[in-house]
C-alpha cells in the first residue's frame, strides 16, 4: 500500500492530506493561533473545587478554565505536586525525578477536595481540546510519546505492546528499557518496536526524555499559568505515529515547514530523506493530487455510496446524527434484501466518515429498516469490525427495533468541518431568508413608528440596488414621497454588505433603531 503525505499551507492554516493508494484516509487542518492541543503540557493554577463533581477548574491561559476530574489526577499526585512545589521557587536547582518518589498514593475513589484543598499550582497535560463552550480536560497523568515508546514520568511500569507476540523480541525490548530506562519513569513499548535495532528504541527513549527536561525546565522558569510544552506542528505529530516502510512520498508546498519535515526524518528515519519533496508549481498542491475533488464529495452534508444509495450527516448541540437513505439503489426486487445491502455498504462509509471527520461523542445511525434479525446483527458486527481500526475509544449498541444504532466515540476535539462553499449573503448561512414584503410597506411602516416618536430627522443604511429604486424617478421618487409623510428628513447611506431585504435606521446620533423598542 502506498502511502502519501500532502502538506498545503496557506496564509492562516496548513492542510495535512494522508492518502492510501491515492485515497484520502485522513484529513487534519492546523490554524494559526490553535494553542491548546491535545498533548500539550501547561502549568496551571486550581481556581475552583466543585465537590459535587468530584472535580477542579484550572486556569492555564485558555478564556474557559480546563476542567480536571478526580479520576485524572494519577495515582502519584502528591509526588506531582510535591515537583511542582518544588520548582515553582526562585532558582529552583533540576533535580532527579526520583527524588520526589515517595510511598504516597492516593485512593482511586477518594475526594479531589482533600487532595487540591490548598488549590494549588499544578502541571497538567490536555487530554480533550475545547470544543463549543468547554474548555479544555486536562490530565495528571501523562504521556510523552515516541516512535517506538511512550514516557510516562511518576510510573514505574513498563509494559509491552500485546501485538508484539514473539516471546523473544519482548524479551530483548524489556531487557533494552530496564537497561537505559531513568528511575521513577515508565515505559510503554510501541507495536512500531518490533524488529527495531537496540540503538533506535535507545535514541528513541532519549529523545523522549530531552521533552520532560524541557518541561522541567520551563516550571521553574514560568509562573502559572503558562504553556510549558507543545509539539511544533501536526505534520510531525502524523510522521511520528504513522510513518513506515509503505511510506512513499511527504510533499509539502511551504519552505520553513519543508525543513522541519525534512530534519525530523532525518533525524528518525534517514533511510526515507529521499521520499520529502518541495512543491514549487503554481497549480495548488491540493488540486494537483486531487485532494480539493476528494473534500468536496466526502465532507458534504449529503455523501453519496457506489449503490445510488446516500448518507446524509447532521451535527447538533447533544449528538450526531446518520440517516442511511436507499436513493436509486433498488439493486433487489426483495425490500428486505434491498434494505440489507444498502446497510451493509453504508457501513464502510460510515466507519469511514467517522475517522475522516473526527467525530466524537453520541453517534445516532438511523439505517433502513430490517426485520430479520440476523440481518440487524450482520450489520451491527460489520460496522464493529470496521471500526476496530480507529484508535479511539468506541462502544457500539446493536440496532433496536426502530432501526437505530447509537455508538459512543472518543472525543479528544472538535469535529472536523471542510467549508468548500461561499457564504451566502442573502440568507447569512441560514439557509432561510425573511418573507418578501413590499419595501414601501416596510418603509412606511417604521417611518410611521418613528415620527410618532417625533424624530425628525433620520438615516436609512441600505443595499445600494436599493437605494438606486429609492432614488428612481423623475418629480416624485419614493425617497420624497415618505420623507414629505411623515415629515422626517431622511439621509440615505449605502452598504454593499446588506443584503437586498435589510435596512437599518440610525437617528442624528448613530443610534440605531430597534423595532422592539422604537425609541432611538
Amino acid at each position: 500500500m502506498d502511502k502519501e503525505l500532502i502538506v498545503n499551507c496557506t496564509k492562516n492554516k496548513v492542510e495535512l492530506a494522508l492518502l492510501e493508494n491515492k485515497k484520502l484516509v485522513r484529513f487534519e487542518t492546523q490554524t494559526e493561533g490553535d494553542s491548546f492541543q491535545t498533548g500539550d503540557f501547561y502549568f496551571g493554577k486550581v481556581k475552583k473545587i466543585m465537590p459535587s463533581l468530584n472535580a477542579v477548574f484550572v486556569e492555564i491561559g485558555h478564556e474557559k478554565t480546563a476542567f480536571l476530574h478526580y479520576s485524572d489526577l494519577s495515582p502519584a499526585i502528591k509526588n506531582i505536586l510535591k515537583f511542582c512545589k518544588h520548582y515553582s521557587q526562585p532558582k529552583a536547582d533540576i533535580i532527579d525525578l526520583k527524588s520526589f518518589q515517595t510511598p504516597m498514593e492516593v485512593e482511586k475513589t477518594g475526594k479531589i477536595s482533600q487532595v487540591l484543598a490548598n488549590k494549588p499550582s499544578i502541571l497538567v497535560q490536555i487530554s480533550k481540546e475545547p470544543f463549543f463552550n468547554k474548555g479544555p480536560r486536562v490530565t495528571c497523568e501523562f504521556s510523552i510519546p515516541g516512535r517506538f515508546i511512550v514516557l510516562t514520568p511518576f510510573s514505574e511500569t513498563i509494559s509491552i505492546s500485546k501485538k508484539i507476540v514473539i516471546k523473544e523480541e519482548k524479551l530483548r525490548l524489556q531487557k533494552i528499557i530496564n537497561e537505559h530506562k531513568p528511575p521513577y519513569f515508565g515505559i510503554i513499548v510501541r507495536t512500531a518496536a518490533e524488529g527495531k535495532s537496540d540503538l533506535e528504541v535507545i535514541q528513541d527513549l532519549k529523545n523522549c526524555l530531552e521533552i520532560w527536561k524541557t518541561i522541567e525546565k520551563n516550571v521553574s522558569k514560568f509562573p502559572a499559568p503558562a504553556k510549558l510544552y507543545s509539539e511544533s506542528n501536526k505534520a510531525v505529530t502524523i510522521l511520528r505515529e504513522l510513518l513506515s516502510p509503505d511510506f512513499t512520498k511527504i510533499v509539502v508546498n511551504e519552505n520553513n515547514l519543508y525543513q522541519t519535515i525534512l530534519h525530523y526524518i532525518q533525524q528518525i528515519a534517514p533511510d526515507k530523506i529521499d521520499i520529502v519533496s518541495m512543491y514549487t508549481q503554481k497549480t495548488s498542491i491540493f488540486d494537483t493530487y486531487q485532494i480539493n475533488k476528494q473534500l468536496k464529495q466526502l465532507f458534504n452534508k449529503k455523501v453519496y455510496l457506489n449503490s445510488g444509495a446516500y448518507l446524509i450527516l447532521e451535527a447538533t448541540e447533544a449528538l450526531f446524527v446518520i440517516d442511511v437513505n436507499s436513493g436509486n439503489n433498488q439493486q433487489n426486487k426483495n425490500q428486505e434484501d434491498n434494505a440489507f445491502q444498502t446497510n451493509m455498504e453504508a457501513c464502510e462509509e460510515i466507519a469511514r466518515q467517522l475517522k475522516l471527520r473526527d467525530i466524537g461523542g453520541i453517534i445516532v445511525i438511523d439505517f433502513i429498516d430490517m426485520k430479520l434479525p440476523d440481518h440487524r446483527k450482520s450489520v451491527t458486527d460489520s460496522l464493529t469490525d470496521l471500526m476496530k481500526t480507529d484508535k479511539a475509544r468506541i462502544k457500539i449498541s446493536t440496532i433496536s427495533k426502530f432501526g437505530l444504532l447509537q455508538l459512543t466515540r472518543e472525543r479528544t476535539k472538535p469535529a472536523i468541518e471542510v467549508d468548500k462553499n461561499d457564504w451566502c449573503w442573502a440568507c447569512e448561512g441560514t439557509g432561510k431568508i425573511t418573507v418578501s414584503k413590499n419595501l414601501d410597506e416596510e418603509l412606511d411602516r417604521v417611518l410611521n413608528i418613528l415620527s410618532q416618536n417625533g424624530t425628525k430627522q433620520v438615516s436609512i443604511e441600505v443595499h445600494p440596488i436599493v437605494a438606486t429604486y429609492l432614488k428612481s424617478g423623475f418629480l416624485k421618487t419614493p425617497l420624497k414621497t415618505l420623507s414629505k409623510k411623515h415629515q422626517i428628513k431622511i439621509d440615505l447611506k449605502n452598504n454593499d454588505q446588506l443584503n437586498l431585504i435589510n435596512i437599518n435606521f440610525y437617528n442624528e446620533f448613530g443610534d440605531k433603531f430597534n423595532d422592539a423598542a422604537p425609541h432611538l
